[in-house]
């Protein structure tokens, strides 16, 4: 073969791997899905020799696509487009920008990531809730959150609620909320129908505010949307739902937490909560932990959820690794 456009995707991935060598190409690996690297370990073994030109288009490729996605990101197709010609000449930057739009789905709202969960507060806040909840579903969960957090307390709710009940939205309407960033922030973004936002996305958002913001809307909820309150809750684990652990796990847990955080949490916890604690220390640490509840005098309830939120973050790390598990809404769970 002397072209790379008479190699499939899988052919010249495999060639990119050789060309990269094993230490690269195993950081790489890392990122890949099972089936994917089965495929791609296979098509490497099945490959027996390279020419030097096939390879070196082979990277070349890989980099004027490297080097598209950037522009994209910093400010859009246009502009990807407008610097890919001057680099590499009309026909080839289209034909670049045409491959990667068709394989790797260039999200809307790309450029937003670059800016100040702050500076974007800005420039959306007095939009519609249905609008900032459009935006805000295309953000990372750490970028939305700091967004959500920082909305007046009547729109938080209203925001999630939009975000959750979120589904499909039409490519006008996304160009269109683009075109009026655009004139704030950067330029279009062309995309296809997108399902983004659900319950799953204001639960990561919601995970990732402060407890205080989590608190209010969840509370909102339950008395607007109480089916939509329930189905998020859930999905989530708030301070309270250590009573959902058992004994074994609680100990997991509480070997990670500092005691001067434990004592804090818990000047706000309920007496349920408190005594599912309490029967998980020794006798000694848990005397230790009353006394200095006792002696620690009246604490500001914004440091009582600070102490519960470094709580819950402990719990949700551990079960994402595995370490424990959290019985969830929706039927028993199997642990073998």
């Amino acid at each position: 073969m002397s072209k790379t456009e008479d190699l499939s995707g899988l052919e010249k991935a495999a060639i990119l791997l050789i060309a990269l060598g094993p230490e690269k190409s195993s950081l790489i690996f890392k990122h890949l899905k099972d089936d994917e690297i089965e495929e791609l370990t296979l098509e490497i073994a099945n490959t027996r020799s390279i020419s030097p030109a096939i390879k070196e288009r082979v990277i070349d490729e890989f980099y004027e696509i490297c080097l598209a996605q950037q522009y994209i990101a910093e400010g859009g197709i246009g502009y990807a487009k407008e610097l890919l010609e001057k680099a590499l000449g009309t026909e080839k930057a289209v034909d670049v920008i045409s491959k990667l739009t068709a394989s790797l789905q260039v999200r809307p709202f790309e450029f937003v990531k670059r800016a100040d969960a702050s500076q974007l507060l800005n420039f959306i806040q007095d939009e519609h809730p249905q609008t900032i909840a459009l935006i805000l579903s295309y953000l990372s969960s750490g970028q939305a959150s700091a967004v959500i957090g920082s909305l007046a307390p009547d729109k938080q709710a209203d925001v999630a609620k939009r975000i959750a009940q979120m589904d499909r939205t039409s490519p006008d309407v996304i160009k269109e909320v683009e075109r009026v960033l655009e004139r704030k922030l950067a330029s279009l973004v062309n995309q296809d129908y997108t399902i983004v936002g659900g319950v799953d996305a204001i639960v990561e958002i919601l995970n990732t505010v402060d407890r205080g913001t989590e608190k209010h809307i969840m509370e909102t909820l339950e008395i607007d949307e109480p089916e939509l309150a329930d189905e998020i809750r859930k999905k989530m684990f708030v301070f309270e739902d250590i009573l959902s652990l058992d004994d074994r796990a609680i100990q997991r847990v509480l070997r990670d937490v500092d005691n001067n955080d434990l004592a804090v949490a818990l000047k706000g916890a309920n007496e349920e909560v408190q005594n599912a604690i309490f029967n998980n220390l020794s006798k000694r640490l848990a005397a230790m932990i009353k006394e200095d509840m006792e002696f620690m005098g009246p604490v500001r309830m914004k440091d009582v959820e600070e102490a519960q939120q470094k709580i819950v973050n402990i719990i949700r790390k551990l079960e994402d690794s595995a370490e424990i598990v959290i019985s969830r809404g929706g039927g028993d769970e199997i642990v073998v």
